[in-house]
């Protein structure tokens, strides 16, 4: 079949509902299709990792209700190859899309462990990774999370939630290494042993094996573990592919510009897959978490239809752990200067990074309400140094 489109939106993310939105605002009824490879519709992705374990939301609840802005969905379809000169994606089912404008919006696809694991090892990104892992998750269940960073410290939150037995498998030495200070990460392990969780740092799973109600994983310190699932946060990886193949520039990332368009005049990419120019922190980068996602979604489908500001957001992301919880702005780099301000140490705080006098990220462990604070912050020049930090931003009352 031949579809045609004004816009195309390559992708079924949240960036592509944030587009086809902000499209529709401007323009409506307009003309928008979007091809995404998953069967669901556009949902929120956060939750797969936080408020659907808690039961604060359920699969229903998370679909972003992108139908609504008069997009056409074609779902189930994956992209195989794009025609810049004659404007035409076709999919994998022989299908192609005739657009005048075209947002890629591929996403990320999560890394894989370095061996065949099975149905009962998942590789955590989509809905469908959820539930295969409710499956297995129930009270009683001995589950490993591969990964100690963003996803797997949600995941093991989540899962001990539910009363599952939780071992947490990473090769760093602590959880968030590189990313929070070297006390609060160790502080951060003595809280997630405190909860159940058994923590085995300096450790990678180098091969698995099924079992009777299970899978064996090999370690790299010459043990076994026996767990009745294993699911794996260790990293993504921005789908570019089809990027490459229509010859647009590609460096950890579709490369875009201040108005995140591509080298080709009618096309633009956002969410995961975007490497831009951030003024804030004054480098390029890519950027996996929501507000990012949302955001320029939103920015590139306003784009699309002329109104061609430029992209100015500093990046923002949040997790939740147990009953702690933070807010982080920038980058969180522990290369930089860090400048540590507690209020209570380890429970309530927050913390700075610096590069040359600037702030270039800001941690809110536990205080809230002060995003906006933080980035008009990193938006001046300063110099700064510990003693001007210190107290800076309100921490609660």
């Amino acid at each position: 079949m031949e579809y045609t489109h004004d816009y195309l939106i390559i992708g079924g993310g949240m960036a592509a509902d944030a587009a086809a939105k902000a499209i529709a605002e401007v323009q409506p009824g307009a003309n928008i299709g979007i091809v995404g490879d998953e069967a669901s519709p556009p949902y929120q992705r956060p939750p797969l990792s936080k408020a659907l374990w808690k039961g604060d939301k359920s699969p229903a609840d998370i679909d972003l209700g992108t139908a609504g802005s008069g997009a056409i969905l074609h779902q189930g379809r994956r992209i195989e190859s794009l025609d810049r000169a004659a404007h035409v994606a076709r999919d994998d089912h022989g299908d192609t899309y005739h657009y005048r404008k075209l947002l890629l919006a591929t996403g990320a696809t999560s890394r894989q462990l370095p061996f065949e694991g099975g149905e009962r090892i998942i590789h955590f990104r989509t809905l469908q990774d959820y539930q295969t892992l409710r499956h297995y998750a129930q009270p009683g269940a001995y589950i490993a999370v591969i990964g100690g960073g963003f996803i797997g410290c949600e995941l093991a939150a989540s899962l001990c939630s539910l009363g599952c037995k939780v071992t947490m498998l990473f090769p760093a030495q602590t959880l968030g290494a590189g990313r929070y200070p070297d006390d609060l990460a160790h502080n951060l392990d003595d809280y997630y042993r405190s909860k159940g969780v058994d923590l085995r740092s300096g450790v990678q799973v180098t091969g698995s094996q099924p079992t009777d109600g299970g899978v064996e994983l090999t370690l790299s310190d010459g043990s076994l573990l026996r767990v009745e699932a294993a699911v794996a946060g260790i990293g993504v990886t921005p789908n570019t592919g089809l990027a490459e193949q229509a010859g647009l520039a590609v460096d950890n990332g579709i490369v875009v510009d201040a108005q995140l368009r591509t080298g080709d005049a009618d096309i633009w990419a956002a969410g995961d897959v975007a490497n831009f120019h951030s003024a804030a922190l004054d480098r390029r980068m890519r950027v996996e978490h929501e507000d990012a996602a949302v955001s320029m979604g939103r920015h590139a489908g306003r784009a699309m239809t002329g109104i061609s500001d430029d992209y100015t957001a500093t990046p923002l992301f949040y997790s939740d752990m147990f009953d702690l919880g933070y807010e982080a702005v920038g980058l969180l780099d522990t290369r930089l200067q860090v400048v540590e301000d507690w209020r209570e140490p380890y429970r309530e705080g927050v913390v700075y990074y610096l590069d040359a006098g600037r702030v270039r990220g800001v941690l809110l462990w536990n205080v809230w309400d002060q995003v906006d604070a933080a980035r008009e912050l990193i938006a001046e020049v300063g110099p700064f140094d510990a003693a001007s930090l210190r107290g800076r931003l309100p921490r609660n009352a």
